[in-house]
């Protein structure tokens, strides 16, 4: 399998996703989308950013 390195867009969407996660978890942020824990909201950053390392170009 060969890895790419994520585009700098890519890269920063799931670090302001992370960010916006633990923000929510610390109390500074309410959350905006009640039902969804900040796990998924972190999840979906991870997400991000293992997709733009598997995915060429993306």
């Amino acid at each position: 399998m060969r890895l790419s390195r994520p585009m700098e867009v890519t890269f920063v969407i799931s670090v302001i996703v992370a960010l916006i996660a633990f923000l929510i978890a610390a109390g500074v942020i309410n959350n905006p989308i009640k039902g969804i824990a900040v796990v998924w909201i972190a999840l979906i950053a991870y997400v991000i950013l293992a997709l733009g390392v598997l995915l060429r170009g993306l």
